[in-house]
């Protein structure tokens, strides 16, 4: 059982991450992690842009919305976050020292019959302690401090959950780093295979690994369809 408990965790996390969103505030809500102390999230403005603040005293939990959107209905995303400082000694690599002062979270559905049937038992478990089975693939966006930018990192507990580092190193710390991805494109890359439907978004802010604190704001985070004409694949 010990072995797989880290893997557990991971997806136990992809769970509570698991209509087309408006942009109302009121359509996010906070989300806790089995077993870890609560990041607190409000809303707010910096630099005169409206924001979510996310402030972390050794703690891990997320700000979500649910969402319905099918393959091939989704084009770029765009999302924008403001670091002050990044975490010391945080690795998303590694189990021990995986945290990050802002990550962007999509979860999409998919083929679970086609996974290992140790990972569906995972999945099963994770559903029977949180009530949410955990999507079938998880793609983060992550600013890290030494990682190349464009790396694809698979999370050091399972391997559903990837991520990619959009920002590395100190040089854009303390102003506000506009993001603009396209979500399909990065899944597969991430994953090699294609997307299915994007079933939520969270951003989360948490320091719990390396028992530090962390603090980020977050712009708005908007999916946009995609450019009329194109063809689903």
């Amino acid at each position: 059982m010990r072995s797989i408990l880290p893997a557990l965790c991971a997806l136990l996390l992809a769970a509570c991450a698991a209509p087309v969103p408006s942009s109302r505030p009121t359509d996010w809500h906070a989300v806790a992690l089995p077993g870890k102390a609560h990041t607190q999230y409000r809303w707010a403005t910096k630099d005169g842009r409206p924001a979510l603040l996310a402030r972390s005293e050794r703690s891990a939990s997320m700000w979500r919305r649910h969402l319905d959107v099918p393959a091939g209905h989704y084009g770029e995303v765009s999302f924008a976050w403001w670091v002050p400082e990044l975490i010391p000694g945080a690795d998303p690599s590694l189990v021990d020292t995986e945290d990050s002062p802002v990550r962007v979270i999509f979860g999409f559905e998919g083929d679970v019959s086609k996974l290992p049937a140790r990972t569906r038992a995972m999945f099963e478990l994770a559903e029977a302690l949180t009530g949410e089975r955990p999507p079938y693939a998880t793609l983060m966006y992550i600013w890290v401090p030494s990682a190349p930018v464009g790396s694809v990192i698979v999370n050091p507990r399972s391997d559903r959950i990837r991520k990619i580092v959009v920002d590395s190193g100190t040089a854009d710390l303390r102003r506000w780093v506009d993001h603009r991805r396209n979500l399909a494109e990065d899944f597969r890359r991430a994953f090699g295979e294609e997307p299915g439907r994007l079933l939520s978004v969270a951003v989360m802010t948490d320091s719990d690994n390396t028992r530090s604190r962390a603090e980020a704001w977050y712009g708005p985070v908007e999916v946009h369809r995609p450019p009329v004409g194109s063809a689903p694949r």
